[in-house]
C-alpha cells in the first residue's frame, strides 16, 4: 500500500469496515471527500483517485462484503449500509466533507443525505453522483446466481465482493425512491454516461436537477455505465475541477 495512504478499520457492532485515508500528505486547510465504491468496488480501486487529488484529503471505504471489510451472514439493506458510512465519518473525524459516489454507491451516498435531511442536519459541502439514479434498487429475481456465475467467478472478482454479499442483497435490498428535494446539498455534479448502457435516463437526470439547488450535468461520451473504467481520467479531471470550484465558493 501506497506510504502516503493510512489503512485502517473501524468496529462497526462487530462488523469491521476497512477503509483508506490520505490523511498523512493532506492539506488541512482543502475540504476533504468521501468516496463510496459501486456494487463490487473496494476501497483499493480508488488509490489513483486519492493520488490524483492530493493533497486534498480523500477517505475510501470497502463496505460490507467488499474488499478488506467483514463479510457478516446478514446486513445487507440499505441501512445496514449507511451504518458503514457512519463509522467511517465517525473514526475519520471529518465534520464537513464533498461526498462520491459511483454507481450503487450513489443509493448508500443519497441514503446518508435523506437520512441527514429528516434530522435537519448537514455535513457535505457538495456532492458528486455517477451514473445511477436517485433510487436503491431491489435486486430482480435470480440476479444473485446471474452475477456471481457470469461477472464475479469468470472475471475474478470474488475477493472484491463475496458471493455471500451478493445473496444478502439480493434477499434484502429493497425499492426505495431517494429522489426527495436535498436543499442542505447547495451544488451537485452528476457524471453520466452518453451511450446505451447508461444506467441514466433523461428523466433521472431531470429529477437530479429538480433536487439540488445548483446541478450540472456532464456526460461521457465515449462510455456507457463504465465511464469510471473508460474514461477514469475524464472522470478525474470533472471531480478535480468541479472539487476546485466549490473550494474557491467555500472561502
Amino acid at each position: 500500500m501506497n506510504q502516503e495512504l493510512l489503512t485502517s478499520h473501524v468496529n462497526n457492532d462487530g462488523v469491521l469496515i476497512h477503509y483508506l485515508d490520505s490523511f498523512h500528505a493532506a492539506d488541512p486547510r482543502l475540504t476533504p471527500l468521501l468516496i463510496c465504491p459501486g456494487l463490487s468496488e473496494t476501497a483499493e480501486e480508488y488509490v489513483d483517485l486519492m493520488q490524483a487529488l492530493l493533497p486534498r484529503r480523500c477517505i475510501v471505504l470497502s463496505f460490507r462484503g467488499r474488499g478488506g471489510s467483514d463479510t457478516p451472514s446478514h446486513g445487507y439493506n440499505l441501512d445496514a449500509h449507511l451504518t458503514d458510512l457512519e463509522a467511517v465519518i465517525r473514526a475519520a473525524g471529518i465534520e464537513r466533507f464533498h461526498l462520491f459516489a459511483h454507481s450503487r454507491g450513489v443509493s448508500y451516498a443519497l441514503g446518508y443525505l435523506q437520512q441527514q435531511s429528516r434530522l435537519g442536519s448537514s455535513s457535505v459541502d457538495s456532492l458528486i453522483l455517477s451514473d445511477y439514479p436517485p433510487e436503491h434498487r431491489q435486486m430482480p429475481e435470480g440476479w444473485a446466481d446471474d452475477y456471481i456465475t457470469n461477472y464475479l467467478i469468470p472475471f475474478e472478482r470474488t475477493g472484491h465482493i463475496r458471493p455471500e454479499a451478493v445473496w444478502g442483497i439480493q434477499h434484502e435490498a429493497e425499492q426505495i425512491s431517494l429522489s426527495a428535494a436535498l436543499d442542505a446539498v447547495p451544488n451537485a455534479l452528476i457524471l453520466r454516461g452518453a451511450l446505451e448502457d447508461s444506467l441514466l435516463s433523461d428523466a433521472d437526470t431531470k429529477r437530479y436537477t429538480e433536487m439540488f439547488t445548483r446541478c450540472r450535468i456532464e456526460a461521457l461520451e465515449q462510455s456507457g455505465h463504465n465511464l469510471m473504467d473508460n474514461e477514469r481520467e475524464g472522470c478525474f479531471r470533472h471531480i478535480r475541477r468541479f472539487l476546485e470550484e466549490e473550494e474557491l465558493t467555500l472561502q
